[in-house]
């Protein structure tokens, strides 16, 4: 008799869809509004910035909301109320005249959206349904976070140019319901609330000894308070905040940069699919190595490689030479590959699956805080100097950093299990 598929699977594919919408609509389409809607309503690029500034604050807070309830409650129901109020927002989107109804709606309301579909609790999800191929479930659902670089930003870019910024907001607000209410119903908290365990180990197999691991992983879990007495938890929170830095500067300065040194705007929207398309393929080779050799030592080269890549970057536009900018977002596509499953399977592995979703959540704050004023940093910056070049040689300098903390950062020792 034919063995039904594991449902964990269905879960990595339903993470892959939550996660283009999410991370597209919160970081990469940013990029593509920002120029026609700076020039329609008169806005600084600094303005226009600060609702990111407000967002990762924002989604510090609602992390520390939601990881508990994906850990008691599963995804399915926070998902469901995501996705409305993420639609609703971003059709309003479309009607927005003044600064402070901008900063309201994309740095607090479509903020609260996204953080109720992204990776915080889709990953949560996954790291409880599988343990010992934790490192390619999460990868495989983090191609959705590249294919949103390489399907989303040319594909808005296009709409604003061709309908307008107003009427773009609101096919976003379309596809987003469209997309994420079949995605939210198919999430499931565990494995073991439907008589399943963890990698799609039968019964059998558990007897024989072969979820020895993901037992493990369960009975040494640390809870939330105990994770943040340990040295472990700011450690990894430091080193992970300095990483992420990359991600939210460049999504969302990118197309200005590269259009304020002589690029198009469908050039400069290209880039990132140039960028996305190693992140998407590289994910699962991460993923696969993951799995079989240590996660940290791989975390410290996936963010040298980011900071490196960075660094070359600028020297590329500087040059003016196209094959080089295109080469060096190539190799930022590669060090990005790794950055978000790296991220998740270093957690689970410091802290196990049982209470993660809370460590996670209770993670956030402090992580993305130190990244939070970033992007309006750089964007203040190029607003009085008119370039980006000493704000993104930080940048990189904070990215190559955070791969020698990653590299150190000690695991905590583990719980005793008890009799």
């Amino acid at each position: 008799m034919r063995t039904p598929l594991y449902y964990g699977y269905y879960l990595v594919a339903a993470a892959f869809g939550a996660q283009f919408v999410a991370m597209g609509v919160y970081s990469y389409v940013l990029g593509s509004f920002m120029e026609p809607m700076v020039a329609e309503l008169n806005w600084t690029r600094a303005e226009f910035t600060l609702s990111r500034t407000i967002s990762q604050v924002v989604m510090a807070l609602v992390g520390i909301f939601v990881g508990v309830r994906v850990d008691r409650h599963g995804a399915r129901p926070i998902m469901l109320i995501g996705t409305t109020l993420l639609a609703i927002t971003l059709a309003l989107h479309s009607q927005i005249q003044t600064l402070w109804g901008w900063l309201f709606l994309n740095g607090i309301f479509a903020t609260i959206g996204c953080a109720m579909l992204g990776n915080l609790v889709v990953n949560v999800t996954l790291a409880k349904w599988f343990v010992e191929n934790r490192g390619q479930a999460v990868a495989v659902a983090a191609m959705g976070v590249s294919f949103g670089g390489i399907l989303l930003t040319p594909v808005i870019t296009w709409g604003i140019d061709t309908i307008g910024w107003r009427d773009a907001w609101i096919a976003l607000a379309i596809g987003t319901a469209v997309m994420m209410y079949p995605i939210a119903l198919t999430m499931r908290r565990a494995p073991e609330d439907y008589g399943l365990n963890p990698d799609g180990k039968t019964d059998v197999q558990i007897a024989a000894g072969q979820g020895e691991r993901a037992a493990l992983d369960f009975a040494q879990s640390f809870t939330r308070a105990e994770a943040m007495r340990t040295f472990s938890f700011y450690a990894l929170v430091i080193a992970f905040g300095f990483f992420s830095i990359n991600i939210f500067v460049l999504l969302l300065h990118t197309i200005p940069y590269l259009t304020d040194s002589g690029v198009s705007r469908a050039d400069a929207a290209f880039t990132l699919v140039v960028a996305s398309i190693p992140a998407l393929v590289s994910k699962p080779i991460w993923g696969y190595l993951i799995d079989r050799t240590p996660a940290q030592p791989l975390a410290a080269m996936s963010a040298s490689v980011t900071g490196i890549s960075l660094c070359c970057i600028i020297l590329a536009v500087q040059s003016g030479q196209m094959l080089w900018i295109h080469g060096a977002f190539f190799l930022l596509g590669l060090g990005w590959g790794g950055m978000l499953p790296m991220q998740e399977v270093i957690w689970a592995s410091f802290f196990g699956r049982r209470f993660l979703g809370a460590i996670r959540g209770a993670a956030m704050p402090f992580a993305l805080l130190l990244g939070a004023f970033a992007p309006y940093l750089v964007s203040v910056y190029r607003d009085a100097t008119g370039g980006y070049d000493l704000a993104l040689w930080i940048v990189a300098a904070l990215n190559i950093t955070s791969g020698v903390l990653i590299y150190f950062a000690p695991s905590p020792r583990r719980k005793p299990i008890k009799a």
